[in-house]
Parts: C-alpha cells; structure tokens; sequence
C-alpha cells in the first residue's frame, strides 16, 4: 500500500476527529467540574473543523485510496458534513441536561467524537472490510453512551438488549459477506462489481450472502421485523443519548446501503429490491400504527422512526438516481427532524423531571410560545403537512417510486403516512388546547435556545425552497 502526504489528504475530516477524540480524552483528565465547557467548546470546535476539511478536500471528483478500501466522492463529502452538523446539535442540546444529573464529563463527548468518526469511515467505505469497521467503531461507541447514566437501571437493560442484538446483528452481516467474498473474491466494492458482472457466479450463493447483508442494513435502519430494540434502548437511554442515537446514524445507515447494495451489489438489484419492499411496507405499517399506542413520547418517537425508515427504503429500492437522492433528502432531513423533537424534550427536562410523557408538553404553549412553535413545525414536517420540508421529503420519495411503475406501493405509504399523522398531530393538540400540568418557567442555555430556533426554522426554510438541499443531494448521486 503506498502511503504518502498526499495520499492521506483526503483522510483530514477523519484524521481530525480521531487526533481531537484522542486529545480531548487526555485534556479532559485534567479539568475540573468547573473547566468542563472547555471539553464541551473543543468537542464543538472539532466538529467545525472536521466539517470544514470535508468541505476543503471536496470535490466533483471521485478518489479511490487505501487498496480500494476509502473513497472519497461528493457523496462522501456531503454526507460526513450533515453527520457533523447534526452530532454538534447533540452536544448542544445536551449540556444543560448533563450539568443538572451531574453528567456532565468528558467521555460524553468523547464517546460522541468517536461515534461520528465511525460514521465517516462507513460514509467513505470502499470495501465490506472498512465498511464494518466503522459501523463497529459507532456501535461501541453507542453501546457505552446508551449505559451513560450508571445510576440508571433502565438504561443499563436498553444497553444489554442493544449490544446482544448488536452483536448478532453484526455476526449476521459478517456472514453475508464471508458469502459475498466466496462467490466473489473480492471485498472492494469495485472489484465485487466488475466480478459479478463479468463472471456467470453461482447466483444461489451470492442470494443467500444478500440476504443476510440486507439483515445487517435493516438492524442498523431499525427496520421492521428487526427494530425490537429500537422502543426499549430509545425509552431507556438517557434522553441525550437518544437524541444522538436518533439522529446521524440514520445518516451513516443511508451510506452504509447506498455503499453495500448500489457500490458493491448493484448487479442483484432486482433481488435486493424485493426484500426492501417487503422491510419498506412492514415498517411503514407497523410504525405508524403501534406509534399511535404509545404514551411516552420516546417510544412514540421510535415507532415513527420506524416509518420513516419505510420512506427511505422506498427511495433506495428505486434504483434510480431521482430515488437515491430523495432518500439521501430524506435521510439528513430526518436526521435534523428527530435531533429537534429530542432537543425539546432534553429542555423541557430538568432535575428530578424527565419529559418523557406526551402529557408533560400539555400547555406548553402557554409555558414557552416559541418551544411549541418549534416543536409544532418540528411535528408537522415529520408528519409531512405543507409548507415544511417534511412534506417535499415524501414527495420526492413518492415519486421516485411512481417513476419505476410501483403506483401500489406509493399508494400504501400515503395511506400509512395519514394514519401516522394522527400521533403527531395528537402532540400539537396537547401543547395548544390543554390545560398546563406544571407552571413553573422554562430555563435552557442561550446557546442550546438559539440551536432549537435555528432547528426549527429550516423545516420552514427548506419547506420554501426544498431544492437548496435537493441540488446538493442530486449532484451527490450522480
């Protein structure tokens, strides 16, 4: 392997996360509990550095480095930015919430740095190998992050259910790709391309890897049938946590598919594609209807997460360009979406209270106007009621899959997204027309206030003008 300076340049989002994890671990070591915004402002000043390298070693070009095993495209560049971007909302979100359980310490964020570098190795992945290594790398760094709170009984069983199923969830996608590199002989997307193309492969043996792969997407995503752990570890974990948790890796979880099944197995696509059906309509189902059951918003939240995983399967099993970019759309929508709904539930928590009900944001708006206007635009959009950038997100998704002659399909995930728009908009009613449970006045850090506002405002702002983010996503397929 031939490594030089140059070589390494297109590595500098992850050499920066990886340097400034390391350095931050140490520094930390010798801060006391008054010092520790010095961990938290360093935490948010690598993410803007990181970002800013993606952006700096960008390009319209694509580069394969490491033995095939790292690529750096626009689709690499512009998906470790909205990783970074929403990761830094996380931190943001967070501190207040840390400061008053005490905490707040320095592997919060550490774990974080980690957990996002992670994910920038699974968005450049050129191989099954580095692939797996990332997705590694968040999984353990969200398996410690999920038992935070060691005082919590709750949170240690989500992070037991998490890391089993974790962990066979990995031994299955270990296995799909022992299979994948039998038939193939190769384990760099490309070379598995070009073998699969140009070799008569026993398709038998290739299915069966599929199979087991698709499974490992599907873990990652929460799909139906394999989200068993997505309500127990989203209720469990501390509300910061699941933010994070919510948020990005549905970001990393996008690249992994576009890397695995278009990169790597785009010749079985009419094979991959009908198992994305059948895991789109499940999860579309299941989700929005359990998610109206539900009385803690954060299993409601993670039943909706559910559905919407739904949507952008449908854009993925396309197979088009139009598709793949809406379900990129959609994914770092999403991923915005969800860090807002948990940001306000982290500000609406203070200590000794947890707002993890539906009815603690009873009143909300006669507490705080502009909570509740950020989450009602924050509702709406996952709800996809116009003008949000919500609504754009399915359609563009809807049609996608209109476009590959699957009507049926795009007519059973509007039916499933009007039952789904039942719980959220049950979450506006409680916070407009009932009576307010507690009085007593919202306070949040100015900083974390400001990021809501910001959060909240580019559902509206991408409602109006959508291809601000449809352009970059388009030109990131292509």
């Amino acid at each position: 392997m031939d490594m030089d300076l140059h070589s390494l340049i297109p590595l500098l989002p992850e050499l920066v996360l990886l340097l400034a994890g390391c350095a931050i671990l140490v520094l930390d070591l010798f801060l006391t509990d008054r010092q520790r915004d010095l961990t938290y402002v360093f935490s948010l000043v690598a993410l803007a550095a990181a970002a800013a390298a993606a952006i700096g070693v960008g390009g319209s070009s694509r580069e394969i480095l490491m033995s095939g095993n790292f690529v750096r495209d626009p689709l690499a560049d512009a998906l470790k930015v909205a990783i970074f971007v929403v990761t830094a909302l996380a931190f943001v979100y967070s501190r207040g919430y840390l400061q008053a359980r005490r905490l707040y310490r320095g592997e919060f964020y550490v774990l974080g740095l980690f957990a996002a570098l992670g994910m920038s190795v699974m968005v450049s992945a050129g191989s099954f190998l580095s692939a797996y290594l990332g997705l590694e790398l968040l999984a353990l760094s969200l398996y410690a992050l999920v038992a935070f709170d060691r005082d919590s009984g709750a949170g240690s069983e989500a992070a037991i259910k998490y890391f089993v199923l974790g962990a066979l969830a990995s031994g299955l996608l270990l296995y799909g790709i022992s299979m994948v590199y039998g038939a193939s002989g190769a384990l760099d997307f490309a070379t598995v391309s070009e073998t699969l193309r140009a070799t008569d492969t026993d398709r038998t043996v290739l299915v069966f890897g599929l199979v087991f792969v698709v499974i490992g997407i599907a873990f990652k995503f929460g799909a139906v049938p394999f989200h068993m752990w997505v309500p127990d570890v989203y209720q469990g974990a501390p509300t910061p946590v699941t933010l994070l948790l919510g948020s990005a890796p549905k970001i990393a979880a996008f690249a992994l598919a576009m890397r695995l099944l278009g990169d790597g197995l785009g010749v079985l696509h009419g094979d991959w594609q009908q198992m994305l059906v059948l895991l789109a309509v499940a999860s579309l189902a299941l989700g929005n209807v359990v998610a109206i059951a539900q009385t803690n918003i954060k299993r409601m939240l993670a039943y909706s997460t559910i559905s919407h995983v739904g949507f952008i399967f449908l854009g993925l099993l396309a197979g088009t360009a139009d598709g793949e970019a809406a379900a990129m759309f959609y994914s770092i929508l999403y991923a915005l979406m969800a860090a807002g709904a948990f940001g306000v539930l982290v500000l609406l928590s203070r200590e000794g209270l947890e707002a993890e009900q539906i009815e603690d944001l009873r009143g909300l708006n006669q507490r705080s106007p502009w909570y509740a206007g950020m989450m009602l635009l924050l509702m709406f959009s996952m709800a996809g009621v116009p003008p949000t950038a919500g609504f754009f997100a399915k359609l563009f998704v809807l049609d996608a899959v209109i476009g590959i002659d699957m009507v049926w399909l795009a007519i059973v995930a509007v039916s499933f997204s009007i039952v789904g728009a039942f719980y959220y908009l049950r979450v506006v009613k409680v916070m407009y027309f009932d009576a307010p449970v507690d009085e007593s006045p919202l306070t949040a850090p100015t900083d974390a206030v400001w990021v809501l506002s910001l959060n909240g405002l580019t559902m509206l702002v991408l409602g109006f003008f959508p291809a601000a983010l449809l352009s970059i996503c388009t030109a990131a397929v292509a």
